[in-house]
């Protein structure tokens, strides 16, 4: 090999070495666990209002079958950055799926325990002998509302009972007929029921609403060769929940959610019950605490209620690594 060639091979090498592994991704795919866009309701504000334009961002939203798709997409490369539920990323965890938290988008839980307006029931403490409606009788929500009621030592099938009476339609129907008293809903469910012309009153234990829901989660591998993205993308996130929370710009958020979904949209009256059920659901249960972020104490308490009901064989070795804070100072100083 001449001088110059060893020199120029030299050089190579040494920029080899300088250069990043890999370019950081600029276009992602966003992997949802059902099409409802109102549920994301920031993703589509961030889009329709340039925000991730203003990263150097285009994403692209796939909405898949539930959380465990959302995983299996993170997990083969084919999805960026995903909204699995705690539950089900705790358990992928525990199977060795390396797989973070990194948003908090439903900071309160997706469940409610709810009454008509004009109930006498203030607390779930009053419902000792009524019936409860719940969408099916093995959904997430009878364990929801089961550990309320057990913690105020009432017990199902001797103090109250619950009776599966569906979603929608069905649910309005046994309302009317009086078959329920309260109804163990998701956000969902109870705008639905909002939109026909029963007005609902939540009546959640505090407590109960640290059962955090869906968040935005990437894979490990994913968040060390992308920060730079997963800043952007928080950034955009943020500011998307902000513009969205402002009443003055409600037309605006609900025109942004029917570009995401149109068909969702058709019913003008749902949908804006549905928005500012969503709406509730993604403020921080503290007030000081910035968007995204995610109390450990929370965590906890997840794990703590996998273990108990089988969810999870035993805790995890370390649960801080099925998350991360790191980004919200950074996307929170946004303007």
């Amino acid at each position: 090999m001449t001088g110059i060639k060893r020199m120029g091979a030299a050089l190579l090498l040494a920029m080899s070495m300088l250069a990043p592994a890999s370019a950081e991704v600029k276009e992602l795919t966003i992997v949802v666990p059902n099409p409802s866009a109102i549920n994301v309701y920031p993703l589509h504000v961030a889009v329709g209002e340039g925000y991730f334009a203003e990263e150097g961002l285009s994403v692209k939203v796939e909405a898949v079958n539930g959380s465990a798709s959302v995983l299996q997409l993170l997990a083969s490369g084919q999805g960026d950055i995903g909204q699995p539920g705690p539950a089900p990323l705790l358990a992928a965890r525990a199977r060795g799926e390396d797989v973070v938290f990194i948003y908090n988008h439903f900071s309160r839980s997706v469940f409610g325990l709810v009454v008509p307006e004009d109930s006498p029931a203030k607390t779930p403490a009053d419902l000792k002998g009524v019936t409860i409606g719940v969408g099916t009788a093995d959904g997430a929500e009878v364990g929801f509302t089961r550990g309320i009621m057990n913690d105020l030592g009432l017990k199902d099938g001797v103090d109250y009972e619950f009776l599966a009476i569906g979603d929608g339609g069905t649910a309005v129907a046994a309302f009317l007929n009086k078959e329920v008293g309260a109804y163990a809903a998701a956000v969902a469910d109870a705008a639905i029921i909002s939109s026909r012309g029963i007005p609902l009153r939540e009546i959640t234990p505090e407590p109960y609403l640290d059962y955090f829901g869906n968040g935005w989660a990437v894979t490990r591998k994913f968040l060390d060769e992308n920060k730079e993205t997963v800043e952007g993308f928080g950034r955009a996130l943020v500011r998307g929940t902000k513009f969205g929370l402002d009443p003055a710009n409600r037309d605006a958020t609900l025109k942004h959610v029917a570009a995401g979904n149109p068909q969702e949209s058709e019913d003008p009256v749902f949908a804006a019950a549905l928005l500012t059920a969503i709406q509730g659901r993604t403020l921080p249960v503290d007030s000081k605490d910035p968007f995204g972020y995610m109390p450990p104490a929370a965590w906890v308490k997840w794990q703590e209620s996998l273990v108990a009901s089988g969810g999870l064989e035993k805790p995890l070795d370390n649960i801080e690594e099925a998350y991360t804070n790191q980004f919200v100072e950074t996307w929170n100083a946004a303007k």
